[in-house]
């Protein structure tokens, strides 16, 4: 049986090849729906005012929406963006959240439950619309994918603003700064700008203590692995991927690959002599057990140094993106590339 059938893995190709196509749909997005029910200001007499802080104009990957007060019903697609909102206590503002790809965060497990799941991919335009949300959050370029009926203008024709992970506007290499002001604009939409700066207070305090703890070590030279048999699937130089092992001691091999993600030669993998492999784990994916299988098995790789003495860390999916998840996956890699540092 060939590995990685699945068609997840073609969906999220598609994706990130197409998130530029996908940004270039920009459109006017003046808010309809926010200003339906949010707090004490519910009576008809209260509804020309707007709450303190608003209103507020945000541009996300070219697309201006003014907000006139936080929105009150909330669709998120993927995990992150569900994650992201659930750590800022916005969990009353969600009415679906759709495409879980890893395990959820234990201490945000009760109240992921408790969000309808829409779906266990992307959902569809119409099954987005019965929710009736006043903002659609989405984590991959694929969220507001054209082809499948789900362009920001279709939401903004429809009278629902949307909100894209800042990863996918394509501008630039993601950095631990972005997941940060991904948390304050979030903050800011919502009417919650404390709460969203102790939220990067503490996992400033995260990163920074497993960066210290590795500071002074010889950098590793890290090859993260996706999926893929004929190629692989691996993060490139814009990807947050490729901080988060700068800040945990290493370095990616890849991170001359002009994108978030792109697929690369085995002959490149050899080439690059990666010490340790990071492997992707999500759903919907084979399980690590045979990720790590398939690449003991490659006689290719067998004088790969990583390969060779079986080194890899595992990484949640979720934890690689711009969203909370992030600042604790430098811990884990840090771990994993100088134990030596954290006996």
């Amino acid at each position: 049986m060939p590995l990685f059938p699945h068609a997840l893995n073609s969906r999220r190709r598609g994706a990130l090849r197409t998130a530029a196509g996908v940004l270039a749909l920009s459109a006017l997005a003046l808010t309809a729906g926010c200003g339906s029910s949010d707090g004490p200001g519910d009576d008809p007499g209260a509804a020309a005012s707007s709450p303190a802080g608003f209103p507020v104009t945000i541009d996300n990957c070219g697309v201006k929406t003014t907000y006139t007060r936080p929105p009150a019903r909330v669709v998120t697609i993927h995990q992150h963006p569900a994650e992201l909102m659930l750590a800022l206590g916005l969990g009353d503002r969600m009415v679906g959240t759709a495409y879980p790809d890893s395990s959820v965060l234990p201490e945000l497990r009760k109240a992921y439950e408790a969000v309808p799941e829409l779906a266990e991919e992307e959902p569809s335009f119409e099954t987005v619309l019965d929710a009736e949300p006043d903002l659609v959050y989405g984590g991959y370029g694929s969220a507001f994918g054209e082809k499948e009926g789900r362009s920001r203008k279709a939401f903004a024709d429809a009278g629902i603003d949307t909100y894209l992970n800042r990863e996918y506007c394509g501008k630039k290499q993601v950095t631990m700064e972005d997941t940060y002001e991904e948390i304050r604009t979030i903050g800011t939409i919502f009417g919650v700008p404390g709460r969203a700066d102790s939220l990067v207070s503490d996992l400033k305090g995260r990163v920074g203590k497993a960066a210290s703890a590795v500071d002074g070590e010889a950098d590793v030279p890290v090859f993260v692995y996706d999926s893929g048999d004929k190629s692989a699937f691996t993060a490139g130089g814009k990807s947050l991927g490729t901080e988060l092992i700068r800040l945990a001691g290493g370095k990616n091999v890849f991170a001359d690959l002009d994108d978030v993600f792109g697929d690369v030669s085995w002959e490149q993998v050899v080439e690059r002599r990666p010490e340790a492999i990071a492997i992707y784990d999500y759903a919907g994916s084979d399980s690590i057990e045979q990720k790590e299988k398939y690449l003991l098995s490659q006689p290719a790789l067998a004088d790969v140094p990583a390969i060779r003495n079986k080194r890899f860390v595992v990484l949640p999916l979720t934890a690689t993106l711009v969203g909370i998840r992030s600042a604790y996956a430098v811990g884990d890699l840090a771990r994993g590339l100088h134990p030596e540092s954290f006996r």
